[in-house]
């Protein structure tokens, strides 16, 4: 844990000290403008850690709304260091013979306005992308299911994942998703995880209950643990949960309106604690889910999808990815998982992986956007259409 903070404090460092030595050239000349500079970057860079290992101590607000400011530097960092070292980039390619890049004089390391018009330009960026990470759109998919059922059932339910209410995400974000979940009439709402922060505090806790309460779903509130849960203190998280009337299933089957089994599954952080996963094949056998019934599963984290197929699952609902959420990072992202975002069909499985309800760190999308998932699942012989 200690390597993996100095790593993390290395990167960050380098990157803040690369972004502030071009600063400090570009504005030489212009000694108000580089103080001006110097104080304004400073104070962003030193927010985050600050705010992080003050609340850490102490619980404080003020710590909160720091670390909070601080996280939008995050974002903003990543875009400004991008865009200085493309600039850099074409400087050096200039310099080869034969090549012929426009506007060499903006390339100069020296060049206050380039360096301006970068930061204000990063700036737009993580402004809009706050715009687009706080305003979830509505996703429809319509599952039909070829199974066991009551003669006409159907069923609405509501996917939101990876909500991450703590310092940054607070209650304001939920009492908003609560509004828009009610707003949809759900049969049922399943919660695929990261439904807090590691650092969430026990006054957000406390009205994280009070809202979710407010949920209006006949048919209950299922939700699995995501790797968040784990981090802030699993058994606090998951009493607080529970006590709003979330039935959290930790390698738990349970029946929904006698015909819908659904299955929440630990989350991997388990394993990696010290604790047991168990197969969903184990977890089937011991609830007795009957698989001639459609079957739904709740796992956080969208890895080895073979297994719900193999296992016979009709749908797995999963979050964690964000997909991305800040661009370039999303293309990685893609690069690491089967399936970052949206639907797969995996042998008889449909899987769907959400790109999350709210955001980890800056409340900032640029690679992806948040979003709420409106899945009706019919039961009959038709092809799946997602809209």
């Amino acid at each position: 844990m200690i390597i993996f903070l100095l790593i993390v404090l290395l990167i960050y460092g380098s990157v803040n000290g690369y972004i502030l030595w071009r600063g400090l050239q570009a504005l030489s000349g212009r000694p108000a403008v580089r103080l001006a500079f110097i104080l304004v970057f400073s104070t962003l860079v030193l927010a985050f850690p600050l705010g992080r290992v003050w609340n850490g101590q102490f619980r404080h607000h003020l710590a909160q709304n720091l670390t909070a400011f601080g996280s939008y530097h995050l974002a903003l960092m990543l875009y400004l260091f991008l865009f200085l070292f493309l600039k850099d980039l074409l400087r050096w390619l200039a310099k080869i013979p034969g090549w012929r890049v426009a506007g060499v004089n903006w390339l100069s390391v020296r060049h206050p306005a380039s360096f301006l018009v970068l930061a204000g330009l990063s700036l737009l960026i993580v402004f809009f992308g706050h715009l687009n990470a706080i305003n979830p759109r509505l996703k429809v998919l319509e599952i039909s299911l070829s199974k066991t059922a009551p003669a006409g059932s159907e069923l609405k339910a509501v996917l939101i994942s990876d909500i991450h209410l703590g310092i940054i995400n607070r209650s304001n974000r939920l009492e908003k998703l609560v509004q828009r979940i009610n707003e949809l009439q759900p049969d049922v709402v399943f919660f695929a995880g990261d439904i807090v922060d590691e650092a969430v505090s026990e006054e957000e806790e406390e009205k994280m209950v009070g809202l979710l309460g407010k949920i209006h779903s006949p048919l209950g509130l299922y939700a699995c643990p995501g790797n968040h849960e784990y981090y802030g203190g699993f058994e606090k998280n998951i009493s607080y949960l529970r006590k709003a009337g979330v039935d959290v299933l930790l390698d738990q089957a349970a029946r929904v309106d006698g015909w819908l089994f659904v299955i929440g599954r630990k989350d991997w952080a388990a394993v990696r604690s010290g604790g047991k996963r168990l197969s969903l094949k184990e977890i089937m056998e011991r609830d007795g889910v009957d698989r001639s019934w459609p079957v739904l599963v709740l796992d956080h984290q969208p890895l080895y999808l073979e297994e719900p197929a193999k296992a016979g699952v009709d749908i797995q609902l999963s979050g964690h990815t964000h997909a991305g959420q800040l661009f370039p990072l999303d293309i990685i992202n893609r690069l690491v998982y089967e399936k970052n975002w949206g639907y797969l069909k995996k042998g008889p499985t449909h899987i769907y992986v959400s790109s999350g309800s709210g955001t980890w760190g800056p409340a900032v999308r640029t690679g992806s956007r948040s979003e709420i998932i409106l899945l009706k699942i019919s039961l009959g012989a038709g092809k799946e259409e997602e809209k």
